[in-house]
């Protein structure tokens, strides 16, 4: 018998390859959260597919208010515009972007942990990023230190661990893995804003987009204005 693990599940390109990284070793439980984003919709459907994909042991879809509530990021408060990414490439991740959702991660990570705790998952598994990234701080090493710490201290066995094993690859890295383990890369979703194409200006589409360039590959999901998306 495999052993359990849980499973964050955004739906994006990134937790699609933990997901089949996860999927070879794991009986996997993948959990998803729908926080109010504005894809919201279309990141659950994605989620939902990638684990029925992958053969995830269980789906579970959580429905959480506390974001949309609070504000502060473009991606859970209409009244904060979804920026397009700036124009040179390389400036992305200096500084915090509106995108970010407030300690977004760490309420994921509980609830995951504590599904974890009653299926007897020793392991959770998260696509998080540090390089080519928008720069989050709960996408950083020391973060997932810090949480495993915590774990250690809150919870009754103390043997549950973070997995982060994309964080210090580079995006096109992470494509050329997903190719090699037949990620399906075709039902995940990435865009900030769109449901229906991806914008393709967004700074999640555009790390998205030079990730397939630079992997020499095809990104095989819409994009507005173009039949397929090989480049920007």
């Amino acid at each position: 018998m495999r052993p359990r693990a849980v499973l964050c599940l955004s739906g994006g390109m990134d937790s699609t390859v933990c997901a089949a990284l996860a999927a070879n070793d794991y009986e996997v439980y993948a959990l998803h959260f729908s926080y109010g984003q504005r894809t919201e919709a279309k990141e659950l459907a994605s989620a939902r597919e990638i684990a029925r994909l992958t053969g995830a042991k269980e789906f579970m879809p959580l429905k959480i208010d506390i974001f949309r509530r609070i504000g502060g990021s473009a991606l859970t408060d209409s009244s904060i515009a979804v920026p397009d990414a700036p124009a040179e490439e390389s400036a992305i991740g200096t500084e915090v972007p509106v995108t970010y959702v407030p300690f977004r991660n760490a309420h994921f990570l509980s609830a995951a942990v504590s599904w974890a705790e009653v299926v007897g998952a020793r392991r959770v598994f998260i696509g998080a990023v540090e390089q080519d990234s928008s720069g989050y701080p709960d996408c950083r090493p020391a973060y997932y230190e810090a949480f495993n710490q915590l774990i250690q201290q809150g919870t009754k066995e103390g043997d549950i661990r973070i997995e982060t094993p994309l964080i210090h690859l580079k995006k096109s890295e992470i494509v050329r893995l997903g190719v090699e383990l037949g990620a399906p890369f075709h039902v995940s979703w990435s865009c900030y804003s769109g449901e229906t194409e991806a914008c393709g200006v967004c700074e999640s589409c555009v790390l998205r987009l030079r990730a397939f360039r630079e992997a020499g590959g095809v990104d095989p999901i819409p994009y507005a204005g173009q039949k397929s998306a090989s480049n920007g």
